[in-house]
Parts: structure tokens; sequence; C-alpha cells
């Protein structure tokens, strides 16, 4: 669920973007010719980048952080924090502007509006409005989880996601910093992002 990082991580091809950006509303094996070759780029980027995230030591101490009750939800509640330091630290990584970052994927989200899952067509309007430009504060983030939790049929801890980051918050922020340039690293996402992602 960590949009902002993928979103990021897929360049400046704009139907990688788009593919990238579907990938968690997208299970399973992808057949031949689903999607335009572009998009079917992105998906498997956006899963090239989940598995370095699921073996990476620094993701996986984050994980270990959260308290018990977070339980099967703790690699969610990482993604977004994760997120919210890209946010907070979006001019290390990025040559534009958050804001006009956004902007300019929500157009490209829309653009391509007729191959997205159901799902993610839905939650367009909130996600470039309210969520991706409320994650540079712990406040937006733990909206975003509660939400999330809401939305959810069986009981979960994601509305204590925001307890959780501000009780971890240097240790996150330290594992982050580790993980995301040797995730700018990992091969996969080296070749598709631009001179406009510093690594």
């Amino acid at each position: 669920m960590n949009f902002l990082a993928h979103l990021l991580l897929s360049g400046s091809r704009e139907e990688v973007m788009v593919g990238n950006l579907m990938g968690d509303f997208i299970k399973g094996r992808l057949l031949p010719g689903q999607y335009p070759a572009g998009i079917m780029e992105g998906v498997q980027l956006h899963r090239s980048i989940d598995s370095f995230a699921a073996a990476n030591e620094y993701f996986r101490c984050s994980k270990r952080r959260l308290s018990d009750p977070c339980g099967l939800y703790r690699g969610v509640m990482v993604d977004l924090f994760y997120d919210h330091f890209l946010a907070r630290e979006w001019d290390v990584y990025a040559s534009l502007p958050l804001s006009d970052y956004i902007e300019c994927a929500c157009r490209v989200l829309r653009e391509h509006r007729q191959v997205l899952p159901g799902r993610l067509e839905r939650i367009l309007p909130a996600l470039f409005i309210e969520w991706l430009p409320s994650y540079r504060e712990i406040e937006g983030v733990e909206l975003a989880l509660q939400r999330m939790g809401m939305r959810l049929k069986r009981a979960n801890p994601l509305a204590m996601g925001g307890d959780e980051l501000r009780k971890h918050y240097a240790g996150l922020h330290e594992d982050f910093s580790r993980f995301f340039p040797a995730l700018l690293a990992y091969p996969e996402v080296c070749r598709h992002v631009g001179p406009d992602v510093a690594g």
C-alpha cells in the first residue's frame, strides 16, 4: 500500500507508472496481452519491489519493532510509514516538488482510467486529493490506516498504526534511511528510475 514509493520508482514512463500502481489490485498470474506491454512491465516492477522489501533486512527490522498486536498487519503499516518518510524527505530523492508530482501522477492515472481495476478507479480522487498530500504528517498516515482498517471486514489493528509510528519513530526512520537507497540500487528499480530520482 506504499503508493507514493511505487509511483516514484516507476520513472517517467506513464504506462509503467499505471501498472506499478495497479499492482496491489491485481492478483495471480498475468496472461499474455492482458494489458499493454508497459502496464504489464509496471505490474511486474511492483511485484519485484514488494519481493525486495519482504526480503530486506531493514524492512524486516521495522516490522519487528512494532508491537505484537500488530501481527500480520505489520507489513502494511511499515509500507505507509515508509511513504511518510519518503514524503518528508521528498526533495532528497526527487527533483519535482511533491505537490507537482502528485498532480502529474493524478493526470496520468486519469488518462488511463479505462484499464484501471474498479477498486483503484474508485479511490483515485481520495488517493490524490486527500491521502498522498497528507502523508508528510503522522496524522495523515494515522487517518489513512484507520480508514483502511474500517474497510476491512475482519477485526484488525490498523487504527493503532499512528501510535506505533510515534512510539518507534526514530528507529523506523533509521531503517527507512538504509532501506530506500538500497531499493534505488536494486537492478529492477535502477533500469526504470531516471535522473530525476536521486539514489
